[in-house]
């Protein structure tokens, strides 16, 4: 099914594009694309709108930031399935490139039928963009990475479009927003901004569903047998329990599974010494219940919270979790079944010779720790969920959900 990417032409009509109902309109057309499971006849070159131009060259543009030298593309490297472009806990920003951030550089792909921060009907934290929600859209998320002291660093809006009016691309900009709009900082920043939302939207780089798992849900591809092994386990609630959060199989439209329900969980992940925030031991990132909103402060059940992030190409990626702790899929998927049977492998000893579990979470919180789920509904005395040889089928299945696969 080619949809021939409606949204080109659509986005055409000016400020239209900013009312709530075409939003929705967007929403939509990115959920019938994702409805398509990308299939194999989508175009191989996406013919983007004009908007769309301009945030692809946005996504790039390392002459936005105050250092010269970082972009959106920085953290968010496209090689890298649109996340971290290293093996660094976090990344460096700041106007000398020199301030680290706080967490680890998500994934932005398979984003574009994410929706905005809520609480389902059973009442548990939902949607939302960055770690801990508090974007609420695309565009919103695209635009506080250019005022972050620790990643673009610029002063103000106005700051941002000064640097984008000298750019080479500013005549394009003044022709799509009108001859103005470089006089008007607060309205340029929105425009530029949901030209980002725009090129994310439109662009199929950013949900292209071509990995060999797509491929197999086709009819095309063929899973190995340590594969289908990985995929029997990733989905066994009582071995892996990975398709919990991250499901694997196809929507009721037919769509192709995100490998996430876009929820929050508390993991009790170790406390990670080489971010430099950490150094200071009164220091703890709470995740939902402290972000710069502080409209969760009260919901202290969800301090050490964070998102549940989409399992496509994490085979790609040299960090994991928000705190970038580990550094290897293998080391990931064995806290996950170990962190309980095995606790002194992640965890300091005190004084005392007791383990210190949990230790990037302040006592009182401690609670709020997933401990009645599997992987994690075990103890001491008991066998891991998964054996070694189990966690590497699981391994070779996640390898499956990497984008670009040709037979």
């Amino acid at each position: 099914m080619r949809l021939g990417y409606q949204t080109a032409t659509i986005v055409q009509m000016g400020d239209v594009s900013m009312r709530p109902w075409f939003r929705k309109i967007l929403l939509i057309n990115a959920m019938m694309m994702a409805g398509c499971g990308g299939g194999s006849d989508a175009p191989s070159v996406a013919v983007l709108s004009a908007k769309a131009e301009l945030g692809k060259k946005v996504f790039s543009d390392v002459t936005l930031s105050a250092s010269g030298r970082m972009s959106c593309a920085s953290c968010h490297d496209p090689l890298r399935g649109h996340a971290a472009p290293n093996g660094s806990a976090v990344q460096l920003g700041g106007s000398s490139l020199d301030q680290p951030g706080h967490r680890a550089s998500p994934s932005i792909r398979y984003l574009s039928t994410n929706t905005e921060f809520s609480f389902n009907d059973e009442g548990k934290p939902t949607g939302g963009f960055f770690w801990d929600g508090r974007a609420d859209s695309l565009q919103d998320q695209a635009g506080r990475p250019f005022l972050s002291d620790r990643e673009m660093a610029n002063l103000s809006k106005a700051d941002v479009i000064a640097k984008l009016a000298r750019a080479a691309y500013a005549a394009e900009f003044r022709a799509v927003f009108g001859d103005d709009i470089f006089s008007r900082p607060d309205d340029a920043f929105e425009r530029m901004t949901l030209a980002l939302q725009q090129f994310q939207l439109e662009d199929p780089a950013f949900r292209p569903f071509s990995s060999k798992y797509d491929d197999f849900l086709r009819g095309g591809a063929s899973l190995t047998a340590q594969e289908q092994r990985g995929l029997s386990l990733f989905n066994d609630p009582a071995k892996g329990n990975c398709a919990a959060c991250h499901p694997s199989a196809k929507k009721a439209d037919g769509s192709h599974p995100l490998f996430t329900d876009f929820s929050y969980d508390n993991l009790g992940v170790p406390r990670n010494a080489e971010l430099p925030s950490n150094a200071d031991p009164a220091h703890f990132d709470l995740g939902l219940c402290s972000r710069q909103s502080g409209d969760l402060a009260t919901r202290t059940d969800l301090c050490g919270a964070f998102k549940v992030p989409t399992l496509r190409n994490v085979a790609t990626r040299q960090v994991f979790f928000h705190n970038g702790r580990f550094k290897s899929l293998k080391e990931a998927l064995t806290f996950y079944v170990q962190r309980d049977t095995n606790p002194e492998k992640w965890y300091p000893i005190n004084a005392d010779g007791s383990i210190r579990k949990f230790d990037d979470l302040p006592e009182r919180y401690v609670a709020n720790v997933n401990t009645s789920e599997a992987p994690y509904d075990r103890g001491p005395d008991q066998q891991p969920a998964l054996s070694d040889s189990e966690i590497d089928d699981v391994i070779e299945f996640l390898k499956t959900l990497t984008d670009g696969f040709r037979r």
